[in-house]
């Protein structure tokens, strides 16, 4: 492929997934049109790719290239009486908090990782811990340029009367290249948040945690216990917050103390090593409960503070599962869930809780919808964590709830389909010269 270069054991972020591509890594915008057309010219599908924070398959492209988008990582302008971002698609969110935060910004929705580009981020149409509020990013953008592999760039708005926009928000970048966009940011007086932990004990602690916080605060999210039974069944740790309205308005320098140099062996991540890390996380929860202050990076990328942390889940790597279950039934499905997680002991330490609100997505993809998320990495064991990812979608599609393509590696096309009744509309928009392992998986094949 002209302008591409072959890359051998391209891997998931969940690691389980590893393929050889053929990357482009362009420095300059000018450079894309070419690289399409000539992609498409030479039969070969394309994917733009970013940080490669995706943990499935969504972000791979095996039978064809990527551009990899992360030299295109200029800002473009910041007009900070319209609080409007224009920037290239491959500039981190990292780099992007580094120039708005000093000047009283902050990114108006942010994923559990400030190591994604701004062109990822709006193809997954990522969602943070004030979904309540302000919706997805998606609801945030206000311009997106975007290449198709005729070479024709595109300026997109949210009225656009041709509906791409709306695929191309959440399109997981088959719709095209998305070179630039333009997002609006929202206003802050300190770099400061105003948290406040509170430990519960089941479920329904949690639930009634949840409806009361959403009232007065805009982040909320919890930590749970996924190893729990019987009347602990969904214990965990509350955290609710805003941004304060005073303390210094400089941004942390970052919070990633350390990298894990190798994979841990695979026998590391069991049932007693998850049940004793869960109980201790527990504990010390109860022991630091109350109100704190924060700053932003501790706060909303707590993940962060451990480069590669993906590592820890050995050679064989993991698979995250998150899915959303509509209102009528979260109680009782979240249960069934945790019941089955717990019997099976294919427990995870890093399980996170939490209700979406109900503004909605403006993409034909988008995986928030009103009601409960809960997402948990499970260590790749094999046929025995797959059987139990199979009995969790039987309780997710029961209750008419879907999985997050961001996350999974490993969902049936029926799945899928069942739980997007809009991909018919969106395959409409998709261009033909682009294609990935997860579009492959859930519709061509």
């Amino acid at each position: 492929m002209t302008g591409f270069s072959q890359s051998d054991g391209i891997r998931s972020w969940g690691g389980v997934i590893k393929a050889t591509h053929h990357v482009a890594s362009p420095a300059w915008r000018d450079a894309l049109p070419a690289l399409v057309v000539s992609g498409r010219s030479e039969g070969h599908s394309l994917l733009a790719a970013g940080l490669r924070r995706s943990y499935g398959d969504s972000g791979l492209n095996p039978a064809g290239g990527l551009i990899d988008m992360t030299g295109l990582d200029r800002l473009i302008q910041l007009d900070t009486d319209s609080r409007l971002l224009r920037a290239e698609a491959g500039v981190s969110f990292d780099a992007i908090l580094r120039t708005i935060v000093r000047r009283g910004f902050f990114l108006p929705v942010t994923p559990g990782t400030r190591f994604v580009t701004l062109g990822g981020a709006i193809a997954n149409d990522v969602h943070g811990k004030n979904h309540h509020v302000r919706g997805t990013l998606g609801n945030w953008v206000r311009r997106i340029g975007l290449l198709r592999s005729d070479g024709t760039e595109l300026e997109l708005t949210p009225d656009d009367p041709s509906g791409l926009f709306q695929a191309t928000i959440g399109g997981l970048g088959l719709t095209g290249v998305i070179t630039w966009a333009e997002i609006e940011l929202i206003p802050i007086s300190s770099a400061i948040i105003a948290a406040e932990n509170i430990p519960f004990g089941d479920l329904d602690e949690f639930f009634t945690l949840a409806e009361e916080s959403e009232r007065d605060f805009e982040y909320t999210v919890s930590w749970i216990d996924c190893l729990s039974d019987r009347d602990r069944l969904g214990r965990g740790i509350f955290t609710r917050g805003n941004h304060a309205p005073s303390g210094s308005i400089l941004p942390d320098r970052g919070n990633t103390r350390l990298t894990m140099p190798v994979s841990l062996p695979g026998f590391a991540m069991n049932r007693y090593s998850i049940s004793a890390f869960n109980a201790l996380y527990f504990w010390n929860g109860k022991r630091k409960s109350g109100p704190a202050r924060m700053g932003l990076y501790p706060f909303f990328y707590p993940l962060d503070a451990i480069g590669r942390w993906n590592r820890m889940y050995g050679r064989k790597g993991m698979y995250q599962y998150q899915s959303v279950i509509p209102p009528g039934a979260q109680k009782d499905a979240t249960r069934d869930m945790l019941k089955a997680i717990s019997a099976s002991g294919q427990g995870s330490f890093l399980a996170v809780l939490k209700t979406f609100g109900t503004v909605p997505s403006p993409g034909l993809l988008s995986f928030p919808t009103a009601g409960t998320t809960l997402a948990l990495d499970f260590p790749n064991h094999g046929d025995t964590t797959l059987e139990l990812m199979a009995r969790l979608d039987s309780i997710v599609k029961e209750a008419g709830g879907r999985l997050y393509p961001a996350k999974d590696g490993r969902m049936s096309a029926r799945m899928f389909q069942d739980g997007y009744p809009a991909w018919q509309e969106f395959a409409k928009y998709v261009d033909a010269g682009f294609n990935s392992h997860f579009w492959d998986r859930v519709v061509r094949d």
